[in-house]
């Protein structure tokens, strides 16, 4: 199997492939270009018949406002908070986060968790960890 051709612009040789979809791109300009259309991993049809009905809902991600976008640093606090890390030992945390992702209406399950104390608190550990 040889060198395959850029998905993105059908010029140059790939070098690299999307940690998402597997498709192949020659460079960081093509890779954010890719990027501009949400992407998922390819489903073999055996990986379809067995499907988890609980996965998330395939939705394109759109944000009003980029500073709303976490970026790295951000994100590597959160990870690295020994707080939030022990919150999500909560069996019940987790399956209420999971919840919201999967829901077909995630806003309106989030503002009714919002409701709950413990998810509250939660929500105010990861504002805390990224200095909000």
């Amino acid at each position: 199997m040889g060198p395959k051709q850029c998905q993105v612009c059908n010029e140059a040789q790939s070098k690299y492939k999307c940690p998402s979809c597997l498709a192949p791109y020659c460079s960081l300009v093509c890779f954010k270009k890719h990027k501009e259309i949400p992407c998922a991993k390819p489903v073999s049809k055996e990986e379809k018949s067995t499907a988890d009905p609980q996965l998330p809902v395939e939705r394109p991600l759109t944000v009003d406002d980029a500073s709303e976008v976490l970026q790295k640093p951000q994100l590597e606090s959160i990870a690295s908070s020994s707080e939030i890390r022990d919150a999500l030992k909560d069996e019940s945390l987790r399956k209420l986060i999971h919840s919201i992702n999967c829901a077909r209406d995630p806003q309106s399950e989030l503002d009714k968790a919002m409701g709950g104390e413990a998810f509250r608190i939660f929500t105010d550990k990861i504002l805390s960890a990224i200095g909000q």
